[in-house]
């Protein structure tokens, strides 16, 4: 009997994870229509797990479903971001606050080493590199939080930047200004100032919402 409910759930959950991971790579756009029945014979199964798989999406911002319309891949905005960013400077900024006062001697030296992998993708200007270091080191934090509420809240949102056509790192000079702000994140949990962790945080999260601001300006002003 257990083993008959399970299956399905574990279906849809794949479903939905196929699907994220195409959202996120823009193999489905923002404003794409999603064709429940092309991708049910794509993936051999029924609708059912698809539209239980869309409403998981829909949860996490990523879809939108609309009445007698159908399903659309979220097209998120530039007051979607400011408002998302604004949250998420506030969260991460606890994240800060709360780990420079329970942070371990493991802990800090766990940081350092990510920091430094940044300083190393920085000299090589790979961005992908320090993209993914930025991600660990920010995960690093949340995890040493250690308030499950806080990581669920911002994994949400991350999901719902991901809808955005832009990378800030993309930005001129975005890549070392990202660095310098990292050196005094680390500083400052290194020194247990908790406050001073916190405030520059936030600063550092609002300069990625200005850097993607300053691309999306680029891009229309070219159009």
């Amino acid at each position: 009997m257990n083993a008959s409910r399970i299956a399905p759930i574990a279906l849809y959950q794949e479903v939905a994870e196929r699907l994220r991971e195409r959202i996120f790579s823009h193999e489905l756009p923002p404003g794409t229509w999603v064709d429940e029945q092309a991708l049910a014979e794509q993936y051999g199964i029924s609708r059912t797990p698809l539209r239980e798989a869309l409403k998981v999406l829909a949860s996490e911002g990523l879809v939108t479903l609309k009445p007698r319309r159908g399903c659309y891949v979220t097209e998120i905005s530039e007051r979607d971001l400011d408002e998302v960013f604004s949250v998420m400077a506030m969260l991460e900024g606890e994240c800060a606050r709360l780990s420079a006062t329970r942070a371990s001697a493991d802990d800090l030296a766990r940081l350092r080493a990510i920091h430094a992998d940044l300083e190393k993708a920085a000299t090589a200007s790979d961005i992908e590199r320090f993209f993914e270091a930025n991600q660990a080191f920010h995960l690093a934090l949340q995890e040493i939080a250690d308030n499950r509420w806080l990581l669920h809240v911002i994994e949400d949102l991350r999901k719902v930047i991901k809808l955005s056509r832009h990378h800030s790192l993309f930005s001129e000079g975005r890549l070392e200004q990202s660095l310098a702000e990292h050196r005094d994140i680390l500083q400052a949990l290194l020194d247990r100032d908790g406050a001073g962790a916190e405030t520059l945080m936030r600063n550092h999260i609002r300069s990625g919402r200005a850097a993607l601001a300053r691309i999306a300006e680029a891009k229309t002003q070219a159009a």
